[in-house]
């Protein structure tokens, strides 16, 4: 049986570390949570505590295990098709400049992607696409444009080589599409969003939370985007009566501001 003190370890969590816990769904996060506690050697959730606290190692793992940095360069390539088709014949007859917010961007590969669809279709941006993610260090690490060929492999050869470098096993990108994206730390619970986005992508990262945080979240998202802006969520994450959030469907997983 499960005796740990959850209920202490989110307040810490929210108190040191400004994350809020208490809004991922609870099953998937606690089994985690224990997971990455044994794996720390800790026996309890106040020793574990103590341990995130008193190491810069220990708590970095803590915060990439919770956060799931899992991405690749256009993940589900299909959707990304059905997307670029939409903003070469919706948004660019739409607006004269293109604002783009890649939400939960992890290393960079989303964000990286838009910019490269931007760029071979000619399609003004109003400024350096917006990058955000809750994690600090891995939004270092996106800002280094450095992949593992796992990360690159939905990438075609044309693009491969017309972006990226390969040294070691390693594909580094070019700068040209580096400063197409600027990164910048927020926490999608916690924080303001900005406003008057004609894309907004967020992929794969509100599945792991409770459906009153995701209902907010759309419904924030929704007021951040223009009038027949799009918002472009991930493979699992249909938006049920998309009409709420004055929203409605144009393609798979992908939404049109309608008011």
């Amino acid at each position: 049986m499960d005796t740990q003190n959850y209920e202490y370890f989110y307040d810490w969590v929210f108190t040191h570390l400004n994350i809020q816990l208490d809004a991922y769904k609870e099953k998937q996060l606690r089994r985690r949570i224990f997971t990455i506690m044994k794996q720390s050697g800790a026996q309890t959730l106040e020793e574990y505590a103590a341990l995130i606290h008193l190491d810069k190692g220990v708590r970095q793992k803590f915060l990439d295990y919770i956060t799931i940095n899992v991405t690749e360069f256009f993940r589900n390539r299909d959707l990304f098709d059905n997307f670029e088709r939409l903003l070469q014949t919706k948004l660019s007859k739409r607006f004269d400049s293109i604002s783009i917010w890649s939400a939960a961007c992890s290393i960079g590969a989303e964000p990286y992607s838009l910019a490269m669809i931007m760029k071979r279709n000619n399609l003004p941006l109003k400024q350096a696409i917006l990058a955000t993610d809750i994690d600090e260090t891995i939004l270092d690490r996106a800002k280094q444009g450095i992949f593992r060929e796992n990360e690159v492999k939905n990438l075609s050869i044309i693009d491969r080589d017309k972006y990226f470098v390969e040294k070691d096993n390693r594909f580094e990108l070019d700068e040209t599409i580096k400063k197409m994206v600027h990164f910048k730390k927020h926490d999608l619970i916690l924080d303001t969003y900005e406003k008057n986005f004609h894309v907004i992508v967020c992929r794969n990262v509100t599945i792991y939370f409770k459906n009153e945080t995701k209902e907010d979240i759309y419904r924030r998202m929704s007021a951040s985007l223009v009038t027949g802006g799009l918002l472009f969520t991930g493979a699992t994450e249909t938006i049920y009566q998309p009409e709420q959030y004055g929203l409605k469907k144009v393609a798979s997983f992908i939404y049109e501001k309608v008011d």
